[in-house]
């Protein structure tokens, strides 16, 4: 007869890992009940439940029979602007990232002594910015999204019981939408260029874990970069899209970029029956992202309040670099 284990867990935690916050960039660490309870820490090495699908696919062999995991984490950042001194028109207040949800999902079978499988579905990258509809800075943006999720059908294989492996490709999902009035000329407010588009693309994670001794387990994760090309269109409304050249107010617009790879390295060391000490370390390739390109067809013409050149390829520098 098979056994299924519904796991619950309920975790209180004292975030003293806040670097996370500015040292992930866009990524998301929110895959995990269990990982969000230790910080993060010892995610490649922990095995605790089914999220280490995503944590160290190779985890799976310590865990027996089936198990399902999942959750929804509750995003909710202060970020109140102000006193911003800026000379163009509009105001310079509220809270830029509205409050997200962030769902996940984890599913294990051990299939006998060596073999596991498993699936995931998560977040592993995601933004929202969304700013006031009168802020100063609508010229640098007025709103960003970003959301990829991940499908992760996943396999793993015990060597003996200290050295086990996994791996699960990944199918990923992006859609972003990115608006301003950036391209205006100064003394028009209301014409805005709105970007939206989407893409589906393979990577892949693998795993190590080691039983180092009996007390002492090491895990080695790699996530793969994953290179999207984003189709979708660019439309123009107000005042410019009048102009000649954008009477059709809507274009083909294309996107490359690349979501970066990341190893993650973690120690979980038993210090008793009842105390366990966790300590990782992740090294994500943030100098992939140098710059977004967006490219629009069909954009000819003379220009005026809009001219063709700032529209047909839009381009922001990022220049981020490796943490």
């Amino acid at each position: 007869m098979k056994k299924v284990m519904l796991k619950t867990t309920l975790s209180l935690a004292v975030a003293m890992a806040s670097s996370h916050l500015f040292a992930s960039g866009f990524a998301l660490n929110e895959q995990s009940v269990s990982g969000m309870g230790t910080g993060f820490a010892g995610r490649s090495s922990s095995a605790d439940d089914a999220s280490t699908v995503y944590g160290n696919p190779a985890g799976m062999s310590r865990l027996n029979g089936q198990q399902i995991t999942g959750g929804v984490a509750a995003i909710d950042a202060s970020t109140d602007i102000s006193n911003t001194g800026g000379n163009s028109r509009g105001s310079n207040k509220g809270d830029m990232v509205p409050f997200t949800a962030v769902p996940f999902g984890f599913y294990t079978n051990k299939l006998n002594d060596q073999w596991a499988v498993g699936f995931g579905v998560y977040a592993p990258f995601g933004l929202v910015t969304d700013y006031e509809s009168g802020f100063q800075g609508r010229g640098f943006g007025s709103k960003s999204e970003v959301k990829v999720i991940t499908f992760q059908p996943t396999v793993s294989y015990a060597f003996n019981d200290r050295v086990s492996v996994g791996f699960g490709p990944t199918i990923n999902r992006i859609s972003g939408v990115l608006e301003s009035d950036k391209t205006l000329n100064p003394a028009v407010s209301d014409t805005n260029v709105k970007i939206k588009g989407d893409d589906t693309a393979l990577g892949f994670n693998v795993g190590v874990l080691v039983q180092a001794t009996d007390t002492t387990r090491v895990g080695l994760t790699y996530h793969s970069k994953v290179k999207y090309k984003l189709d979708g269109h660019t439309t123009v409304s107000g005042p410019a899209a009048t102009q000649p050249f954008l009477r059709n107010n809507r274009y083909d617009a294309s996107l490359k970029i690349d979501t970066p790879e990341s190893y993650d390295l973690s120690v979980t060391q038993d210090l008793t029956d009842a105390w366990k000490l966790y300590g990782g370390a992740t090294w994500t390739r943030w100098s992939r992202l140098k710059e977004i390109t967006v490219n629009n067809k069909g954009v000819t013409g003379a220009g005026g309040l809009l001219a063709p050149s700032q529209l047909s390829a839009i381009t922001e520098e990022q220049n981020w670099h490796d943490t």
